[in-house]
């Protein structure tokens, strides 16, 4: 279900959403509803990771688990043991 929202933002930052959004066949409508998306559901959850971790995750949601065993060979090959 979609609503309507007025919302005040600078002028500088229209125009450059204006061109963004040009440049990438979206609208400007589209920008800002794919940013609030991306916002966490739960604010306690977005102060509890650091932004490395927050990027890290979608990488990290694509390997299998890697459990102590293996963190352990891993670093036996590594460093030796």
């Amino acid at each position: 279900m979609k609503e309507s929202l007025n919302l005040s933002l600078e002028s500088s930052s229209i125009d450059r959403g204006r061109r963004y959004s040009k440049r990438h066949a979206t609208s400007i409508s589209k920008l800002v509803d794919a940013f609030l998306a991306s916002l966490p559901a739960d604010d306690a959850e977005d102060e509890q990771l650091t932004p490395t971790v927050r990027r890290l995750l979608g990488i990290a949601a694509t390997h299998e688990p890697v459990g102590i065993d293996d963190y352990h060979r891993y670093l036996e090959d590594k460093y030796g043991a």
